[in-house]
C-alpha cells in the first residue's frame, strides 16, 4: 500500500512538473521554435485542456475494467509524450504534445483519486488528498526554481527526456505495487456509452455536485492564472532572472502547503462544511487585498502577500471541497471523479484564458484586479453550496452504466 501511495504521489508530481519545470524555459522554447511569446501561456492552457479531453471516458472505463490498468495506460501515455519532445520540430508539434502530456493529469484525477477514496475512510482520505496536494504543490513551488537551475546544464528538450525517464520508473513502480480497488468477476457487465451519458446528465442535474465542482475550478483560477502569466509578468516585463522568478513562487505555494497542514489538524475535529467555512477567511482576505492593491502600482512583495493569503485558504479548502463533491452523488466514483475533473479544469483553463485576453498579463495591477474578481465568484458559489440540502441523484442507477 505504501509503495502504491508513493508511486501515485510521484506520478501526480510529474504531471505538474511537466508544466511548472518548463515555465522558465518557455521563452527559450518559443525563441528556438520561431514562435511568439503568446505561446507561453497557451502551452499551459493547452496542457489543462489535455487534462479534460478524455476524462469523460477514463472514469467509467476504470469503473468497468478496474483502476490499475487505466492508471498504467495513463502513465505510459504521459511518459511517451514527454520523450517525444526530443524530436519536436515546431511550435505546433510542441503544443500538440502538451495536450497529450496533459492527458496524464486526467488519468491522475479520474483514476488514482477514486482509488484512494475507495481504500480509505473519510478522514484518512481527506488527509491523504491534502498530502497529495502538498506533494503536487512542490512542483510549482520548486519547479520554476529547479527548472532555472537545470537549464544551466540541460536544454529544454533534455528536461523533458529526464521527466520521461522518471515516468518510466514510476510506471514500473505502479505495475509492481498498485492494488486493484474494485472487485471484478466474470459476471461484471459490459460498458454502455448511452448509460454513461445518462449518468453524466444525472450528475449535471445534481445542484450540490455541480456547485461544488464549479467552486473547485473557480477557487483555483487565480493560482492557475498566476502560473500561466507569471513568466510574462516577472521575466519579460520586470526583467527578473529565471532564478529570481523561481524564488518569487516560493511564498505563494508555501502558503498553500501551510493551508494543507492546517487542514490536517482541523479535519480531525470538524466537519467538512466547518473546515470549508474556516478556509473562507484567509481566502477572502487575500482576494480582497488583491482587489484593493489593484488601484495602485503594485510592488512585488504586496502582490505576493495577497496571493499567499489566498493560498492559505486554498490549501485549507481544496481537498475538503473535493470530498464534498465526491459525496454529493451515489454514482460510481470513477464517473463522479471524471466529471469533477472535467468541470473544474475547464473552469480553470477557460477562465485563465479569458483573464489573459482581458489583459491580466499586461501588468501586476491588471492581474490583481482580474484575478480577485474571478476569485470572489468562489465566495458566491461556496455560500450557495453551504445552504443547499444534501443532494440525491435522479433515478438513474449507478449500476446501469455497466450493464
Amino acid at each position: 500500500m505504501f509503495g502504491f501511495i508513493v508511486c501515485v504521489i510521484v506520478f501526480e508530481l510529474l504531471t505538474y512538473l511537466a508544466s511548472d519545470l518548463m515555465m522558465p524555459a518557455m521563452l527559450g522554447v518559443v525563441d528556438e521554435l520561431g514562435a511568439s511569446a503568446a505561446h507561453v501561456p497557451a502551452a499551459f492552457y493547452l496542457y489543462l485542456i489535455g487534462g479534460i479531453l478524455v476524462q469523460w471516458l477514463i472514469g467509467p472505463v476504470s469503473d468497468r475494467f478496474g483502476r490499475r490498468p487505466l492508471l498504467l495506460i495513463g502513465c505510459a501515455l504521459f511518459t511517451l509524450a514527454c520523450g517525444a519532445m526530443m524530436l519536436v520540430p515546431n511550435i505546433q508539434a510542441f503544443q500538440w504534445l502538451r495536450v497529450l502530456q496533459g492527458m496524464g493529469l486526467g488519468f491522475v484525477i479520474a483514476v488514482s483519486y477514486p482509488a484512494l477514496q475507495e481504500l480509505f475512510c473519510e478522514a484518512d482520505a481527506v488527509r491523504l488528498m491534502a498530502l497529495l496536494g502538498n506533494m503536487a504543490l512542490l512542483s510549482p513551488l520548486l519547479g520554476p526554481l529547479l527548472g532555472s537551475l537545470l537549464l544551466e546544464w540541460l536544454s529544454w528538450r533534455e528536461l523533458f527526456w529526464l521527466l520521461a525517464c522518471i515516468g518510466a520508473l514510476t510506471w514500473l513502480g505502479l505495475y509492481g505495487c498498485m492494488p486493484e480497488t474494485l472487485a471484478r468477476n466474470a459476471a461484471t457487465p459490459a460498458l454502455r456509452l448511452g448509460a454513461i451519458a445518462q449518468g453524466y446528465l444525472a450528475l449535471l442535474r445534481n445542484r450540490r455536485f455541480v456547485t461544488a465542482s464549479l467552486a473547485l475550478g473557480v477557487m483555483g483560477l487565480p493560482l492557475v492564472a498566476w502560473i500561466g502569466l507569471s513568466p510574462l509578468l516577472l521575466i519579460e516585463q520586470s526583467g527578473m532572472s529565471s532564478v529570481g522568478y523561481g524564488l518569487a513562487q516560493v511564498p505563494v505555494f508555501a502558503a498553500v502547503i501551510v493551508g494543507n497542514l492546517l487542514l490536517g489538524r482541523l479535519i480531525a475535529r470538524l466537519s467538512l462544511s466547518q473546515v470549508l467555512q474556516h478556509g473562507l477567511w484567509p481566502l477572502a482576505a487575500g482576494l480582497g487585498l488583491l482587489a484593493l492593491l489593484s488601484a495602485f502600482d503594485i510592488p512585488l512583495v504586496a502582490l505576493l502577500s495577497g496571493l499567499a493569503l489566498y493560498g492559505v485558504g486554498l490549501g485549507m479548502s481544496h481537498a475538503t471541497l473535493y470530498r464534498l463533491a465526491m459525496n454529493a452523488s451515489e454514482h460510481s466514483k470513477g464517473l463522479v471523479s471524471a466529471l469533477i475533473g472535467m468541470i473544474s479544469i475547464s473552469v480553470m483553463g477557460v477562465g485563465a484564458a479569458l483573464l489573459t485576453v482581458a489583459g491580466a498579463g499586461q501588468s501586476p495591477s491588471a492581474f490583481a484586479l482580474l484575478a480577485s474578481l474571478a476569485g470572489l465568484l468562489y465566495l458566491l458559489l461556496i455560500t450557495w453550496l453551504l445552504r443547499l440540502p444534501p443532494a440525491t441523484d435522479s433515478n438513474v442507477d449507478p449500476r446501469d452504466v455497466l450493464s
